[in-house]
Parts: C-alpha cells; sequence; structure tokens
C-alpha cells in the first residue's frame, strides 16, 4: 500500500446515514494511525437518483484516489451501487462485490438462498406495496406464522423499520411504518431465544458475540443508545453449539458468496438450534461495534482490523 491514496466512502443517501459517517471517521482515525495516506469522501445525502449516482461518481473520481474504503451502510453502498461505480473504474474497493452486496442486502431474495443451502431462517410472507391491503385482513400472518410476528422492510440495516406485533392493530402499525423505507417488506415468525452474531474475517468466522438488550428486541435504541444493550464475548454457549453457530454464519457468508468479511445476525432458539436472521456485508465499524468487538476477542484491535480489510481488496 505504498504511496497508495484510499479514500474512505461514508455517509451517502440512506437511512443509516449518521451511523456511516460515525463508522467512517473511525476508520479514518485508524488509517492515520496505521500512516496510510487516505481522504474522507462523504458522499451527500439523497435523494438516490441516476443523478446521484453520477454526482457520487464524479465525487470519488476527483479524489484522485487507488482504493475504496467502503464503510456506506444500507442503500447504495451495501446494495451494490457504490460497488458497481467503483468496478466500472477498475478501482478496488474492500469487502463483497456487487453482486454480492445486492443479494446479501435483499433480505428476501438471501433467505431464498439460505433456504436453498438448507441454512434454517425464519418462516415468513413477503407484502409489496401497492397490491396489500389492511382492508383485506391481517389475521391470516398470525394464523400462518403464529402469535408473534416480525416486521421489517426488505431492505436496510440498523433495525430502521423493525417492529414487532403480536395484534392486529400493531401489525398494522408495523407495516406503515416499514412501508416508510421501502417497497417491499417481510412478515416473519417471531422465533424466541438468544440473540448472537457471528463475525467473518478473511473469510473464517470470529469468537460469537451475544447481544442482550434491555429492551423487548434489538432495535435501533438497543444499538446505538449507551447503556441499552450488554454484549458477551466470547458468548457462554455449549462448545458443539458454539461450533455449529460459527459453521452456520460461515456458512451463511459462503451461500451468498460475501467476501473478506461480514457478519451474521442469528437467533439461538433452544429446540431448533440457530436460525440466521441476516448478513451484513457492510456492518458497523465504530470502535464499539460488533464486528470490531468479535476481533477484539482475539485480540486484533481495531486499527488492526480496518488494516486487514483495506489488505484485502485487490490491488
Amino acid at each position: 500500500m505504498k504511496n497508495k491514496r484510499v479514500g474512505v466512502l461514508m455517509g451517502g443517501p440512506s437511512s443509516e446515514r449518521e451511523i456511516s459517517i460515525k463508522s467512517g471517521k473511525a476508520v479514518c482515525r485508524a488509517l492515520e494511525a496505521k500512516k496510510i495516506d487516505y481522504v474522507a469522501v462523504e458522499l451527500q445525502a439523497g435523494p438516490n437518483t441516476n443523478g446521484y449516482k453520477k454526482s457520487a461518481a464524479d465525487l470519488i473520481a476527483g479524489m484522485k484516489i487507488d482504493a475504496a474504503f467502503i464503510v456506506l451502510h444500507g442503500e447504495f453502498g451495501e446494495d451494490g451501487t457504490v460497488q458497481e461505480i467503483l468496478e466500472q473504474m477498475k478501482m478496488p474497493y474492500t469487502g463483497s462485490s456487487s453482486s454480492a452486496s445486492r443479494v446479501a442486502m435483499n433480505k428476501i431474495t438471501a433467505k431464498e438462498i439460505l433456504k436453498s443451502k438448507n441454512i434454517p431462517v425464519a418462516r415468513h410472507e413477503i407484502l409489496t406495496k401497492g397490491i396489500f391491503t389492511k382492508d383485506g385482513g391481517v389475521k391470516k400472518y398470525f394464523k400462518n406464522l403464529g402469535p408473534n410476528l416480525v416486521i421489517k422492510p426488505s431492505n436496510g440495516g440498523s433495525s430502521i423499520g423493525l417492529n414487532m406485533a403480536s395484534d392486529e392493530l400493531s401489525l398494522k402499525s408495523a407495516i406503515d411504518d416499514a412501508f416508510k423505507y421501502d417497497y417491499k417488506l417481510i412478515i416473519e415468525e417471531y422465533i424466541p431465544g438468544r440473540e448472537i452474531t457471528v463475525g467473518i474475517l478473511e473469510d473464517a468466522a470470529l469468537p460469537i458475540v451475544e447481544i442482550l438488550p434491555k429492551r423487548k428486541f434489538f432495535d435501533y435504541t438497543a444499538k446505538y443508545e449507551k447503556g441499552m444493550t450488554e454484549y458477551i464475548v466470547p458468548a457462554e454457549i455449549e462448545k458443539s453449539v458454539y461450533k455449529m453457530c460459527q459453521d452456520v454464519g460461515l456458512g451463511s457468508h459462503r451461500a451468498l458468496s460475501a467476501r473478506s468479511f461480514s457478519r451474521v445476525d442469528i437467533i439461538l432458539n433452544e429446540k431448533i438450534g440457530p436460525v440466521v436472521l441476516e448478513i451484513n456485508t457492510i456492518p458497523g465499524f465504530t470502535q464499539t461495534s460488533l464486528l470490531p468487538k468479535a476481533a477484539g476477542a482475539i485480540g486484533i484491535g481495531f486499527e488492526e482490523l480496518c488494516l486487514k480489510i483495506l489488505k484485502s481488496a485487490s490491488w
């Protein structure tokens, strides 16, 4: 990486813009500590249109960088769009390819692929805005999926637009909220159990992090409000089950053709074992984020983690 300039891509048009900027600034500090020549590249807020795509490409090109460290969460960054721009520019970048990112970001497609590989996922149904009408009744979802449901946008992260419902009124409200963030959403069965995440680095499973939110589930507030969640790493799980969870995490990473690193969120149910919720191809990169916590458990500090990820980009 000698004499190479790295652009740290952050911000962007998604609902996760604020978290992206926090992650990007943390990565910049890490690269500075490692004496890497870098420049912060903050993409503007939306809307995400063809004009936005062109202006983002022009901004990146104007920075005269040799490679991109992508810290754009959600839309535009995690859905393969910026990766496609960089591929057209023949510029090396961190993380998964445009095609793998696109698949992993779409929870519907990702679930179908994971199921085809015999990786357990929650039972679910898909709703499309414009086709779905609440007048048709929502009782059937409780009948088909159980007494407690999880509702979330098809694309997106940071638990934005994610809600739980246990009656018709709360389900209708949750559907309205999720449709603010995407035109397609998923209603899935609520599976009780321990919330864990398996970080992947250099295509190998890291120690498992157990997530203990003080709220009913790991929502946006629990993730980002200080003191709202406790984390245990490595998770205190029986040895054989621990290995099974790591295998499921790594298997999910490979099934979706993710590259170098990711984070796989899982519910560990006492009866049925690990069930995959989703895979994040650009997880949080603040010093308190889950992937850095997992890496830290085996002695990989935040600065070293960023360096390893940067080195994974093809030069």
